[in-house]
């Protein structure tokens, strides 16, 4: 069975130690990688995963066109090894009208968006002047909706916030937008609410299945701190959903790639709804843009 990773990270070689451990000081959580594209090639080979995108965040707007270029290297250079990546955008990034044109012209065929690394909320007028370049461009927008483990109530991303900042954009039934963890990390049932029957959107299963996994400093003192979603509910907004509209995502290296697979294929799905999670859903997307994405 092939599987796609629609939601990875990794760091460049020279930062990626460092990154990881300011990230866990944050979230108090363990990484399942170094995170390196080495590393992430391991886990894939553990995990009998076929593709990982990645999904790279710019904090600030100066990293913005040197993230892209980036990713445009790892989509030429990687792919062999089944490694493709998304682009960045930040909302202070002034010459997104261009940046996005350049990216889309050089094959990339998403960008993430982070309102809360990003320090700005998602229906903020320079997000959604993002958004509906991306629409008008037909690229991909993947982004960080809900909570975030590491910025206890930031509600920059929560899904009526999302809501506002797509339909100010110009949202439509042909858009691609993957709302990550599940529509809306611990905002789940607003998430349903709101977005299981609008058309374009889709959700991925990042970091939302079973439990996080501490770091062991103390800052969880119990199980229950680091629960997430369990079977049944997870199955409950997949029928929201539709099986058609949700995508296998990991968020390697903050979930390991080897349980994240293991976890969906125990859910009782029958094969046709396992075969769109894990791998068709994704391929279909991507490969609008890119039809050289699941050779």
């Amino acid at each position: 069975m092939r599987v796609v990773d629609i939601h990875v990270h990794t760091f460049p070689e020279k930062i990626a130690a460092s990154a990881l451990n300011t990230l866990q000081s944050k979230s108090h959580t363990r990484p399942f990688t170094n995170g390196t594209i080495n590393g992430l090639c391991a886990s894939m080979r553990e995990a009998g995963i076929t593709s990982s995108v990645l999904q790279p965040v710019a904090t600030r707007a100066d990293q913005v066109t040197r993230i892209n270029d980036n990713a445009i290297k790892i989509n030429t250079q990687a792919k062999e090894k089944g490694i493709y990546s998304f682009g960045a955008m930040h909302p202070e990034f002034l010459n997104y009208d261009s940046e996005l044109t350049r990216i889309k012209a050089a094959g990339i065929c998403g960008i993430k968006l982070h309102p809360v690394y990003q320090g700005v909320s998602i229906d903020d007028e320079r997000y959604i002047k993002i958004l509906a370049r991306a629409f008008e461009l037909g690229l991909i927008v993947l982004i960080h909706a809900g909570w975030d483990i590491g910025f206890p109530g930031n509600d920059y991303a929560m899904p009526w916030r999302i809501s506002e900042a797509l339909r100010a954009s110009g949202l439509t039934s042909s858009s691609r937008v993957i709302l990550a963890h599940m529509g809306g990390w611990r905002a789940w049932d607003e998430a349903c609410e709101i977005f299981a029957d609008v058309e374009g959107v889709y959700i991925d299963t990042a970091f939302s299945l079973g439990r996080c996994y501490s770091n062991n400093d103390g800052y969880y003192k119990s199980v229950d701190e680091c629960k997430m979603l369990n079977s049944e509910k997870f199955m409950t907004i997949i029928k929201s959903f539709g099986a058609e509209r949700v995508l296998f995502g990991s968020d390697s290296p903050w979930a390991s790639q080897f349980e994240s697979v293991k976890a969906i294929n125990a859910l009782d799905l029958i094969d046709r709804e396992k075969n769109l999670i894990l791998y068709e859903n994704a391929e279909r997307l991507v490969e609008s843009l890119d039809p050289a994405f699941s050779r």
